[in-house]
């Protein structure tokens, strides 16, 4: 694999935390990073990345065919975040995620075959698979999204595949559980409860609590899809998966527990539209290309906590606006 990679929506929580995942590393990779910093893409985030000499950004929509047909050329891969990606922004407002996750994976993927990209790496989610009531979903499973977030994903997962059956395109593409960390945007469960409990403030569970995610560690999730981008086969889907299944409402206590805290800053919200009850994944087709996660969720945890604790800076201006 080439040293010369795009990134799409690297001002992300996902996208940002890879690219900054290769250049630590010192592995000579030279990222450009297009995002069109809606929302999610926090100027910040792209400045600390900007101390990188081998960081470009460039501000752009993939759904522009002009500036997608001008950023691809010369770039050996691409690694695919971006995206409209919050469950309860596609229950108010479909169109918007249709547009970005389909037509715009699209146009990117155009651009990519006519440029002649090596690997095109796009990543989607364990929603499409619905909700699962026991086991763990396959790669091969039929896919049964349930909101109009996981189904736009689902749409770009299969149009991302069919470039590879139609067009022989060597594309690849992941499918993970839950991912919390630093540098996630503050409407996500982890980082608005901490920073509800930093100021304050209760924190806002959905219905009985009983709902079940799997909690994936971002520095984990990028050291799968770094591995999967060199080593995956290409046609091929790859779920990732940390095996960390907790419901939400034990998920709340250990914050709580973390922080100090009780039961007491806890308000019962009515449970959303299509809320899933139940995300789990196999990925023993990820681990056989020699990747684990690295700790336990709940060291995981404590760092979270206490780097949304220290890096007030970084998400009060963005909760403030949103």
């Amino acid at each position: 694999m080439g040293s010369r990679i795009l990134v799409t929506g690297g001002a992300g929580f996902i996208g940002s935390n890879f690219i900054r995942s290769l250049l630590e590393a010192g592995s000579g990779y030279s990222i450009t990073n297009l995002d069109a910093m809606t929302y999610a893409g926090v100027q910040s985030t792209v400045n600390e990345l900007d101390a990188f000499d081998a960081h470009t950004f460039v501000r752009g929509d993939i759904r522009d065919p002009a500036v997608v047909d001008a950023v691809v050329p010369g770039h050996d891969a691409i690694v695919h975040f971006a995206a409209e990606s919050h469950v309860d922004r596609s229950i108010e407002g479909p169109t918007a995620f249709f547009e970005t996750n389909v037509v715009g994976t699209s146009v990117l993927l155009d651009a990519a075959r006519r440029h002649g990209v090596g690997r095109f790496l796009h990543v989607s989610t364990d929603e499409v698979y619905g909700s699962i009531v026991d086991g763990f979903a396959k790669e091969a499973d039929v896919l049964d999204p349930s909101s109009p977030y996981s189904a736009s994903k689902a749409g770009s997962d299969l149009l991302v595949l069919s470039y590879a059956t139609t067009f022989g395109f060597d594309v690849v593409v992941t499918r993970c559980t839950n991912n919390y960390g630093p540098y996630q945007f503050p409407e996500k469960v982890i980082p608005l409860f901490v920073s509800n409990l930093i100021d304050g403030l209760k924190v806002p569970l959905y219905g009985d609590g009983t709902n079940e995610r799997d909690w994936l560690h971002v520095s984990d999730h990028c050291s799968a899809l770094e591995r999967i981008l060199h080593d995956g086969a290409a046609g091929e889907i790859y779920n990732i998966g940390a095996d960390a299944q907790l419901s939400n409402g034990v998920l709340t206590g250990m914050i709580l527990q973390s922080m100090g805290l009780d039961d007491s800053w806890i308000e019962i919200v009515p449970d959303r539209k299509g809320h899933d009850q139940r995300y789990a994944v196999d990925s023993s087709k990820t681990r056989a290309l020699g990747w684990e996660p690295l700790r336990s969720f709940e060291e995981r945890l404590e760092e979270t906590i206490a780097w949304y604790s220290r890096r007030q800076d970084w998400w009060r201006p963005l909760k403030e606006v949103s």
